[in-house]
């Protein structure tokens, strides 16, 4: 009699599994027990049961000892039992590829693939083609064919999933079996239809044609397999995509009759393919949208999950082709399966008119205790796009979201709420102060170190520039006495942005700080003397350096050029400017708790793309004494079609005073050799082509790399924006594509490449500055000049922005990229660094009224680069 375990038992381990324990050495111990006779099958096949246990727990089993076991169990087929039989074609499959020789039971298996044993005959099919390689395929291709066309569907569909198997490495000779598929295609039996489609259409998925006369095939004289439409309406979902789908195509109206199947299986299908098209209109999502409409009130769980699913991913798109649903949506939202109830609200959320949210906080607070922590993460986010599509919102929905922040909740969870909130408080200039207060009341008692540093960096960029920026101070302060280190270094920050921009709180903010450099850790006491020292010189411009915009330096990089600065004494001192720029705004800006980290694990940082070129371009000779490089272009630059015999794409790389640029050439003719591979260049506008460094050797399909040198304008500094055309010449070489031999003798050869521009975003660096005012103080107005612009051909500001953002290549501070509606004016804040080192800030004012009129001032360290921006503006 079985002991039947309870879930308690089966927790503990209690017998629940008796195999837990097993040792690979005992148990191929036992499998002597193979060669004993008579055959004992009910111990045998328990021990086939061990085997295949260790196999599937991931132990590893040598090749001789697997061939030992192997060998042994193969005299297992003397015996007739029907369940030891079936272990040994499991075990057969298991240790294929892991035995050797295990060919020898070819004719065992084929024996019971061509007997009179129904039970034995599928398995025998699956373990014969597993074991059998594509020189010994032919030999059995007879039995193959037979067996497709089986009237016992097991064996039909045991060789038509083989043969699907057996098409990665023997495609050629399973492709001949296409007739005997399409008998079976024909078969009444709904699986053997099924696995005959699908090997049909593998065989001929790269043939577009062909696969669209098996979907018109099939389709006009129906299929009886609920399965086989499935896979019809995604073959035929495919075909539409890569066709860019006119929705006139017989394709399309298969898929739409699918709607109307008796099977729920494939009127789902069809529905789900219809949504995933792209570029469908709600108009032809509207018969997909009224199926799924249907199944939310389905008894069944499945149905309801999979419709509401679905509805969920069509509001992304197309809120308003799922607001006719909105009754039923409301109705799942008290569904007993809360994965349902969860998905119900968040699609709400979505589709929902601005009237109806008061209604849905209230629907949702009523279960959101009752749902696991990652169905509340998909909530938050589904609020956060509510968030920004009703603004005048942002009162309820904060008042919300704070609630779910004092709840119980795990990490993923509470970041969700505190990263919804920041981001209301980012959209929302009039909701910053409710949203502060809080996020100030949640990190009294946050058990997140990221999270808190997260809020004290946030309260010490935006704090200052609220009302009352001294009601802030108690709750940082706060942080300071009762945080372990990392979040008191945070605190310690905060409070210095306080006392930078506001020259009221300063004393105050000196006395704390003066405190602080008491503190047991040093990160602590080194910020707190740090800031202390800054303020205490009450400049202006040393606060927005060193406190508010801080280093827009790679750390690791600056780290790097530290270390070869100590390795190499000079006389000179270092040089920042030749420390390689942040690409990304850096760590201590996106969080206080980074620098922490570097401190207590120091581990080696692996080098950025930049670095990488830097070190490439330092091998040149010919690229001595260009000193260090300033920025690399993100993206090479495609100069031919990706078909053409030869490929070639340019990556731009500015120094001070030069730009190198770097072509990765591929040739793609089997029998050419190139060699002596040089780009010529020819510029539009005053630059020097110094030099050329050429590919020595471009064999097929081998990358190579060729470089140009070329000088900035010295007469025409301002003319950095210019057209380069391009030649591509080389030495062409025949060579034998079977052998690789290439002729001695060749002949000089040259490929026009497309033309390459260099504009004035490839002599900028973006940087990000937290706080633009005090970087626009801290550079001066020495060199700040302004102009007005016309943009006659540009009729909005959103499109006004997004031109200028990309033609300057300069980074858009404190959100200023984003225009709000209904709104003629606007400032766009942009911020940079010139090759050289040298900061360029851009305030543009822009004004909307027939065309956008445009005024630009821009400010630097250098008169250069405001007359670069203004020359290549105008």
């Amino acid at each position: 009699m079985l002991k039947k375990f309870d879930k308690k038992d089966e927790e503990s381990g209690g017998g629940s599994n008796p195999f837990q324990h097993l040792e690979k050495s005992a148990v191929l111990q036992e499998a002597r027990v193979f060669n004993e006779t008579p055959i004992n099958p009910r111990k045998c096949a328990h021990i086939l049961t061990k085997i295949l246990y260790l196999i599937n727990q991931g132990e590893h089993l040598g090749t001789t000892e697997a061939t030992e076991a192997f060998f042994a169990m193969t005299k297992l087929f003397q015996s007739n039992d029907p369940t030891l039989r079936r272990m040994c074609y499991l075990t057969i499959k298991e240790m294929s590829c892991i035995a050797e020789d295990v060919i020898i039971v070819t004719s065992s298996l084929t024996k019971d693939m061509t007997g009179k044993e129904d039970n034995y005959r599928g398995p025998a099919v699956r373990a014969l083609c597993q074991i059998t390689d594509s020189t010994m395929l032919q030999a059995i291709e007879r039995y193959m064919k037979q067996a497709i066309v089986d009237k016992v569907p097991s064996v039909s569909s045991s060789a038509l999933v083989s043969s699907l198997h057996l098409l990665k490495c023997s495609f050629d000779v399973v492709k001949r079996w296409v007739n005997e598929a399409q008998e079976a295609a024909s078969n009444d039996n709904i699986m053997v239809q099924y696995h005959a489609l699908g090997l049909l259409y593998h065989v001929r998925k790269n043939d577009r044609l062909a696969v669209s006369k098996m979907i018109s095939k099939f389709t006009r004289h129906g299929l009886k397999s609920p399965f086989a439409y499935c896979m019809m309406i995604r073959v035929a979902g495919k075909q539409l995509e890569e066709e860019d789908g006119s929705r006139d195509s017989p394709l399309f109206d298969f898929i739409e009759s699918c709607l109307r199947n008796k099977h729920e299986m494939v009127v789902y299908e069809a529905a789900s393919a219809i949504v995933n098209l792209p570029g469908c209109s709600a108009k032809e999502l509207a018969p997909a949208v009224s199926v799924l409409q249907l199944f939310c009130s389905s008894p069944k769980a499945a149905l309801r999950y999979a419709a509401v699913r679905t509805l969920n991913k069509v509001a992304m798109k197309h809120p308003s082709a799922v607001t006719a649903c909105n009754l039923d949506l409301e109705n799942l939202v008290t569904d007993s399966n809360r994965s349902i109830a969860t998905l119900a609200i968040t699609t709400l959320l979505k589709t929902g008119s601005e009237s109806s949210i008061d209604r849905l906080m209230k629907q949702i607070s009523s279960f959101m205790s009752e749902i696991s922590d990652e169905f509340k993460v998909v909530v938050v986010q589904a609020i956060s796009a509510l968030c920004q599509k009703y603004p005048r919102k942002h009162a309820v929905l904060m008042n919300f979201l704070f609630t779910m922040l004092r709840e119980e909740g795990g990490f993923e969870y509470k970041r969700a709420i505190v990263d919804c909130i920041i981001s209301i408080i980012e959209e929302n200039a009039e909701s910053k102060e409710t949203g502060l207060s809080h996020l100030c009341e949640f990190i009294e008692d946050c058990e997140f170190t990221v999270l808190a540093t997260r809020i004290l960096h946030l309260l010490g960029q935006e704090g200052p520039k609220t009302n009352n920026p001294s009601k802030y101070i108690r709750f940082i302060y706060n942080r300071v006495v009762l945080e372990h280190e990392e979040v008191r270094a945070g605190a310690v920050s905060a409070l210095a942005k306080f006392g930078a921009q506001n020259e009221e709180m300063l004393p105050s903010i000196l006395v704390l700080l003066k405190r602080c450099v008491m503190d047991d850790d040093n990160e602590v006491r080194d910020r707190a003397t740090f800031y202390l020292n800054v303020l205490e010189q009450k400049q202006k411009a040393l606060n927005a350096g060193y406190i508010l915009n801080g280093l827009t330096v790679s750390i690791p990089g600056l780290e790097r050029a530290l270390q070869q600065y100590t390795l190499e004494p000079s006389e000179k001192p270092f040089d920042l400017k030749s420390v390689p720029l942040a690409t990304t705004p850096t760590a201590e800006q996106r969080t206080e708790t980074a620098p922490i980290a570097a401190v207590k694990q120091p581990e080696k940082v692996a080098a950025t793309r930049q670095e990488i070129f830097q070190e490439q371009l330092a091998a040149v000779p010919e690229f001595q004494g260009l000193g260090p490089l300033f920025k690399s272009s993100p993206e090479p630059v495609a100069l031919t079609e990706s078909e053409t015999e030869y490929v070639v794409r340019c990556t731009k790389h500015t120094f001070t005073q030069h730009m190198v640029f770097q072509f990765d050439c591929t040739n793609t003719l089997n029998d050419q050799t190139l060699e002596n591979v040089t780009v010529q260049m020819e510029p539009t506008e005053a630059y020097e082509v110094l030099c050329c460094v050429p590919a020595r050797s471009l064999p097929y399909n081998q990358p190579g790399t060729c470089y140009t040198l070329v000088a900035l304008p010295r007469d025409e500094p301002t003319a950095v924006a210019c057209t380069f055309s391009c030649m591509m010449k080389f030495t062409v070489k025949d060579c034998d594509p079977t052998t690789g031999e290439t002729d001695e003798e060749g002949y000089e050869d040259e490929y026009v490449l497309e033309d390459l521009e260099v504009t004035v975003a490839d002599h900028i660096q973006k940087v990000m500055k937290v706080n633009f005012e005090a970087a626009w103080d801290e550079v001066g107005d020495e060199f700040e000049k302004e102009e007005t612009f016309t943009l006659s051909t540009i009729k909005t500001l959103e499109e006004a922005v997004g031109n200028i953002v990309k033609f300057l290549g300069m980074h858009p501070c404190e959100r200023s990229d984003r225009v709000p509606e209904n709104k003629n004016t606007h400032a766009l804040l942009l911020a940079g660094v010139f090759r050289g080192g040298h900061d360029i800030l851009v305030r543009s004012r822009l004004l909307l009224l027939d065309t956008v009129t445009m005024q630009v001032t821009a400010r630097s360290t250098e008169e250069l680069p405001v007359d670069v921006i203004l020359a290549s503006v105008g």
